[in-house]
């Protein structure tokens, strides 16, 4: 993989994350846990199509539509275990 196409998924994943943390909100922490499940997600999602051989919006050699989709499920998944741990320490 070249350097380019890292590049293009790192703002991609970032941009995900980042417009994920803008709908739902939240302090200085959230927005770090959501680019970080942003960006495992996206790489997860990425890796997972070109060993399957999915091909879902490919840019170059990157899997960015499958990569998004895993990335944003793991944004879903990331927020609902977090709004159940912060309602564990409030009871």
């Amino acid at each position: 993989m070249h350097l380019p196409t890292i590049i293009l998924g790192i703002v991609l994943s970032t941009l995900l994350g980042g417009l994920y943390h803008l709908i739902r909100g939240g302090s200085i922490g959230k927005i770090w846990l959501n680019l970080i499940l942003a960006w495992a997600g996206f790489w997860l999602g990425d890796t997972l199509a070109f060993f399957t051989g999915w091909s879902f919006i490919t840019i170059g050699v990157l899997n960015a539509g499958t990569g998004l989709l895993v990335g944003l499920s793991f944004l879903v998944i990331g927020d609902i275990i977090s709004q159940m741990v912060n309602q564990d320490k409030q009871s």
